[in-house]
């Protein structure tokens, strides 16, 4: 059966020059959960920063997050030494582990970005850091994200996939599966439809039971779809990602 989270049940935690808005995607539940996670997925936070904005440098403990940005720059420093512009098919990854610090400028146009926190399987792992280059406009399935181990060019210690599409209207697309995995599908932008269900900006989709249906973009759309493990281990002592809200 198919289950959707709408767009209207997001908070903000922050709002202005730094707007977030915070998907739980354990949400889409209803009030049937204590937890506002899907398993080891705990936080989409969508953001957009304008420019000038300066997120100082602060620290992550056992947050595993994908940096995923739809338009805009974003200038990167960490203590791992690294500086790095960030930007459209540009992917970073921070296993945060047992404490990772990181700094955020927007020096030119706004920023729309979704940033996404993973519960790691352990606690205090080592801290790492990781980029990818990925075409920008795929307008069928690009895996981003895997386990460790996996084909994937971005790992989480965790066993949860992430993948894009760049659908145009009146694409359809088929969506994968992973077998034991969960499906969760995150519009970013645009609307689609599944079977009769129409399913927009900031909205996502899941069916715990079957894999989800082919999907049709009713306009250009980007959306993000997660599979997950529901029963995987996961460390609670993330600085976001543990929160359970």
């Amino acid at each position: 059966m198919l289950q959707i989270l709408k767009a209207g049940n997001h908070a903000q935690p922050f709002r202005g020059p730094f707007t977030i808005t915070r998907v739980q995607p354990g949400d889409i539940f209803g009030h049937e959960t204590t937890d506002t996670a899907f398993g080891p997925l705990a936080i989409i936070d969508h953001a957009v920063m304008k420019k000038g904005l300066t997120i100082k440098m602060h620290e992550h403990i056992n947050d595993e997050i994908l940096s995923y940005i739809r338009s805009g720059v974003t200038h990167h420093r960490d203590s791992a030494g690294f500086e790095a512009p960030i930007a459209r098919g540009k992917l970073m990854l921070m296993n945060a582990g047992a404490g990772f610090w990181h700094e955020e400028k927007v020096k030119d146009d706004e920023v729309e970005m979704l940033q996404i926190f993973v519960r790691p399987n352990e606690t205090d792992l080592a801290p790492e850091i990781q980029f990818h280059d990925k075409p920008a406009d795929n307008q069928d399935w690009y895996v981003m994200v895997g386990p460790e181990g996996s084909e994937a060019p971005l790992y989480v210690r965790q066993n949860v996939y992430i993948v894009d599409a760049h659908p145009k209207a009146g694409d359809e697309l088929e969506v994968p599966t992973y077998v034991g995995l969960t499906p969760y599908l995150y519009v970013m932008n645009g609307e689609i439809t599944v079977q009769d269900l129409t399913i927009g900006k900031q909205e996502a989709v899941t069916d715990l039971v079957h894999p989800l249906p082919s999907i049709v973009a009713i306009e250009d759309s980007t959306i993000v779809l997660f599979f997950v493990d529901m029963n995987a281990p996961m460390s609670m002592d993330g600085t976001i990602s543990g929160v359970k809200y």
